[in-house]
């Protein structure tokens, strides 16, 4: 049996610039910043872009993390959210055109971490529509709270109350998982 490090502990190998920590946490972690990214994104390259970015602020970053704040792997999925939401804005501030239905399909059936995939698919199942929708906007679609609010036509207490809750849904159902 092949004995694996810790996250943490190749968070603290990566810090002290053992470059070898840095491929074990690409192989594991890479899967799943694709996928966010994708998801995100809904374009390749510009998702693969996303992952050598992320990769690259590990490495330069790994001493700032703390594991008091939470866990790596919410650290890097963090940091590919960020940079994707950015490029997402930059493409939208651009007016680029929306690429092609077979690549939004694509980028929909890349996998990512089937076990995290099972658990946050059953979490966001215990939510309402109206709490997943505005979590989805938030966070796939880097909205804010009052373009959420715009867009759904809604009061942007309701979308900050919905948000709010859901969040919170979340949490708990996630917590009593593990």
């Amino acid at each position: 049996m092949t004995h694996h490090p810790s996250d943490e502990t190749l968070m603290q190998r990566l810090a002290s610039g053992d470059q070898g920590a840095l491929g074990e946490v690409y192989d594991r972690y890479a899967g799943l910043v694709n996928g966010l990214a994708l998801r995100i994104l809904r374009n390749t390259a510009e998702a693969e872009d996303v992952v050598q970015d992320v990769f690259v602020q590990v490495w330069r970053e790994a001493e700032r993390f703390d594991v008091g704040r939470g866990s790596p792997q919410g650290w890097i999925c963090m940091m590919a959210r960020s940079r994707a939401v950015d490029r997402l804005r930059r493409r939208t501030a651009r007016r680029e055109e929306h690429e092609p239905d077979s690549d939004r399909r694509e980028a929909r059936a890349v996998p990512f971490e089937p076990v995290l995939a099972v658990s946050m698919r059953t979490a966001l199942d215990t939510l309402s529509d109206e709490q997943r929708q505005v979590l989805e906007l938030a966070y796939f679609e880097g909205l804010t709270q009052s373009e959420i609010a715009a867009r759904l036509a809604a009061p942007l207490g309701t979308v900050k109350t919905r948000m709010r809750s859901g969040l919170l849904r979340l949490r708990e159902f996630l917590a009593s998982d593990s």
